[in-house]
């Protein structure tokens, strides 16, 4: 029987190191996880405009190690999937990345030390191409160095291009396991730390039948929110294979406050370990997993801008009630609930129109803020009086403040009572503003005529209090309040005695 020999061009396997590794700076990540594999717990990365050197303190590699390492598609390490030492699980897979480190210098040299074994193998790619199709790099026994111990070092010589140390951070944070407690990467001599994000955080973890996919979404605050490196970290053996949005691109800027990280180590990858093999049971799996953690993204996002607009309309309803309670100091006449007692007998006019902090004599509050709770407050009270009438219809969007005015007062209440309801109303005396209506909604959104909104349409109920039965004179005194509501007074002028 006849036997056809197969032969490798070296030209190729350069020509698929570049492929698979598209960037010449993944290389540097993939030596940085060679070192990881091999038990590591500190690298070392020099860099200058002449060389780029990777060096680590693992286990070294005696001489059949080295043979290893330089045998392309080796199944050592999926043969092995764990280190000796930690017992990590091991990243690296195809062995090819070393060749991809052609396309960015001319040279590299691979110093290794094992115990009482250390050697130095030269890769130059000129001297390697003029032997045609032989395999043969040159090999120097070294005394091993009791000082430096045990480890190796790749120094990249004779570069092709220039490195930016902020794109080699940016790989690294990506692709290396830094959150390991017990492995730390540097970058001439300062420490490369993993990325933090602040912001609402959503542990997860879920059980398929391949593993387990766990890791966390965080929501960025807003004003920390970028359309850049939008979406989700998914890690493999806690390196960042593809950055994914799960439908995310449909939900339109709020996408951009979306990050975090998703690890599923089960998941098969592509071979230029740019993605994942899609049509896998185990991405199908991974798949159905993200689907309800999408889901919770989405129900947690929107409790969050519900807690948003209830800060942002109690900040607007608290200086309402501030500029109306002045304007009805400024126009006891106007008032349904008639004149503000007397400075020292009761609640004076300059206490009243501040949000209270504190208790008067009396102990009562003079404008009491509910703040994130759902109903008007309860103010203690030291004799029998009349019972504040109570908010009705409460969602849990409601905001809630109280006025006094002399021994009486309004409540306001900013809820939901659906986009064709009505844009305001009163029931007794507890004013409701709709906040779904579209006038609100429109207002809502101008910084600077959200709050006359506000108090636009406290002063038109207050307004018809006074006399519900002629509308054309509780428009007249509306606009007087609306106006001295506005106006900064000159001084605060004192009652008459």
């Amino acid at each position: 029987m006849e036997h056809l020999p197969v032969t490798v061009d070296k030209s190729h396997l350069i020509t698929i190191g570049e492929r698979l590794y598209s960037e010449s700076i993944e290389l540097i990540r993939e030596l940085v996880n060679n070192a990881y594999d091999a038990d590591a717990t500190e690298v070392q990365i020099r860099m200058t405009d002449e060389l780029i050197e990777i060096r680590d303190n693992g286990t070294g590699m005696d001489r059949d190690g080295l043979k290893q390492y330089f045998n392309i598609g080796s199944q050592e390490k999926i043969l092995k999937s764990k280190s000796p030492r930690f017992h990590r699980d091991r990243i690296g897979q195809f062995g090819i990345g070393k060749f991809a480190s052609l396309s960015a210098c001319e040279c590299f040299e691979v110093y290794t030390q094992r115990d009482d074994f250390a050697a130095k193998v030269t890769f130059d790619k000129k001297e390697w191409e003029k032997e045609a199709e032989e395999w043969n790099l040159p090999l120097e026994i070294l005394p091993p160095d009791r000082e430096r111990g045990n480890g190796t070092t790749v120094t990249l010589l004779r570069l092709a291009r220039k490195f930016d140390p902020e794109e080699v951070i940016r790989k690294i944070v990506e692709g290396t396991p830094l959150k390991v407690s017990n492995f730390t990467v540097r970058l001439n001599g300062v420490r490369i730390t993993p990325r933090s994000l602040s912001g609402h955080r959503i542990p997860f973890i879920e059980g398929t039948e391949f593993g387990p996919v766990h890791g966390e979404v965080v929501i960025l605050p807003s004003s920390t929110a970028s359309p850049e490196e939008l979406g989700v970290d998914v890690k493999v053996k806690q390196v960042t294979i593809k950055r994914e949005l799960f439908g995310l691109e449909h939900w339109g800027k709020i996408a951009s406050r979306i990050r975090g990280e998703i690890h599923a180590d089960f998941l098969p990858v592509t071979t230029d370990r740019s993605g994942f093999i899609i049509d896998s049971p185990q991405y199908q799996a991974f798949k159905k997993v993200m689907e309800k953690l999408v889901q919770e993204v989405d129900q947690v996002l929107k409790r969050l801008s519900g807690r948003k607009e209830k800060r942002k309309a109690s900040k607007a309803l608290k200086e309402a009630l501030q500029r109306i309670h002045r304007a009805l100091a400024l126009n006891p006449d106007l008032s349904p609930f008639g004149a503000i007692p007397l400075a020292g007998e009761g609640e004076g006019m300059g206490g009243a129109a501040a949000v209270s902090k504190k208790l008067d004599q009396k102990g009562e509050n003079e404008i009491k803020s509910t703040g994130e709770e759902t109903g008007v407050e309860k103010v203690s009270q030291k004799k029998a009086r009349k019972r504040s009438p109570k908010v009705k219809r409460l969602t849990p969007n409601a905001v809630v403040q109280r006025m006094k005015f002399g021994e009486m007062g309004v409540s306001v209440c900013i809820d939901d009572f659906e986009e064709n309801g009505p844009e305001c109303f009163t029931e007794g005396t507890v004013i409701y503003i709709n906040q779904q209506h579209p006038l609100y909604q429109r207002e809502a959104k101008k910084p600077d005529t959200y709050i006359l909104n506000v108090t636009r349409l406290i002063t038109q109920e207050i307004s018809l209090m006074k006399d519900t039965k002629n509308p054309r004179q509780a428009f007249l005194r509306q606009s007087k309040l609306l106006r001295d509501a506005f106006v900064e007074p000159q001084s605060t002028p004192k009652p008459s005695q």
